[in-house]
């Protein structure tokens, strides 16, 4: 564990002593994660107004040169040959057996400078396997100079328009835009990890906290509030978004993961197209699932999903790697690997919650959908 004194500290970090947050060692990092409106409320501020977020702590790496766009295509998963300057791509880095490095977003600034924004656990080390696979790519690490602000809800393209002389709400989803902010010259980008519409914000370090704060002032009147990292994981977990290190990460493979979309295998070779490609024609043994839970209890993170049906009537399938109390769905759901017998949509199984036998329902698509919400 980490001890106070060393731990990280956003650019941020001050802004959020005086918004009375809790701060808490997450992954080194001294995040907040939760404010004086609390977890439930800062959730409900997001779906239905405005909320932004600390998320300083991830990783930004450029690779540069002639040869960048062919490095970033052998380390990720999708095609980045489609992409044109201003086009941003979710997708994977896999290890060569197919096992999931990490998930990213890449951005392509122009034919030879590609931005790829990193998880914040995997910082160091996706920055060495990037390093040791980009080639003859120029490989600059951007994080300590880079801030990132994450605006969020229903009034978050509303909100950072009116600090931008630009049409920052002509960015459409996966697009982004490198514009004036608040006096401060910041890559917008029209993607988030909250199943709302918004943008993430990049900006000079030194500058964020003045971003930050110009936020606040000009979304008193559209509801907007700081949103800390509990709130943010159950944002994410309505809207079936993978968390690394929890539903994703190197034992699993996309496939797997229910993230074969984010797959091209005819883009070209990349790091672990061999594997996957057979994998896809094999096909495979376990899926990620989601599911609600039928009865009073909540699943959490390495609970066993087990089938007492069988004749032995205790088979584990496999264990919860997500679970929360969803508050704008009001269900109890999960995310948990499952065998693929088990994965169609409405298939049941058993989450034993600490002794107590809860019926779950695997659940088709995201829990939560923001056309069923908002229009």
């Amino acid at each position: 564990m980490s001890t106070k004194a060393a731990l990280i500290r956003t650019p941020l970090y001050a802004a959020h002593q005086s918004a009375g947050a809790r701060l808490i060692d997450f992954g080194g990092w001294e995040m907040p994660v939760q404010y004086k409106l609390g977890i439930l409320k800062e959730h409900k501020n997001v779906r239905e107004n405005v909320g932004l977020f600390d998320v300083c702590h991830m990783g930004e790496v450029s690779l540069r040169g002639q040869s960048a766009g062919a490095a970033v295509q052998n380390l990720v998963t999708g095609d980045c040959s489609k992409l044109d300057d201003g086009a941003a791509l979710y997708t994977l880095m896999c290890l060569e057996n197919g096992g999931i490095v990490d998930d990213c977003i890449v951005y392509r600034r122009s034919e030879d400078n590609f931005l790829i924004i990193l998880n914040a656990s995997n910082r160091q080390k996706d920055l060495a396997w990037i390093r040791e696979n980009a080639g003859g790519a120029e490989i600059v690490d951007e994080s300590d100079e880079t801030g990132l602000i994450a605006v969020q809800g229903p009034h978050a393209v509303e909100l950072v328009s009116s600090l931008s002389p630009a049409d920052l709400a002509g960015v459409t989803r996966f697009r982004f835009a490198s514009e004036e902010i608040a006096g401060v010259q910041c890559m917008a980008a029209r993607t988030g990890y909250t199943g709302e519409d918004g943008f993430e914000i990049a900006c000079p370090a030194d500058a964020t906290e003045s971003v930050w704060n110009a936020l606040l002032e000009a979304g008193q009147s559209l509801g907007v509030e700081p949103i800390g990292l509990g709130a943010r994981d159950t944002l994410r977990l309505e809207a079936k978004l993978s968390l690394y290190g929890n539903d994703i990460d190197e034992s699993t493979t996309p496939y797997e993961a229910c993230l074969g979309w984010a797959v091209k295998l005819d883009s070209g070779p990349f790091i672990g197209s061999g594997a996957l490609a057979k994998q896809k024609a094999e096909g495979v043994t376990r899926k990620l699932v989601g599911f609600t839970l039928e009865g009073r209890g909540i699943a959490r993170h390495g609970y066993s999903i087990v089938d007492r049906t069988l004749a032995d009537g205790s088979q584990e399938l496999g264990k919860v790697t997500s679970g929360t109390k969803g508050p704008t769905v009001d269900k109890a759901i999960g995310l948990g690997y499952v065998p693929t017998a088990y994965a169609k949509i409405g298939s049941t199984f058993t989450v034993d919650c600490r002794g107590k036998d809860i019926p779950a329902t695997v659940h088709k698509g995201p829990f939560y959908k923001r056309s069923e919400y908002h229009g």
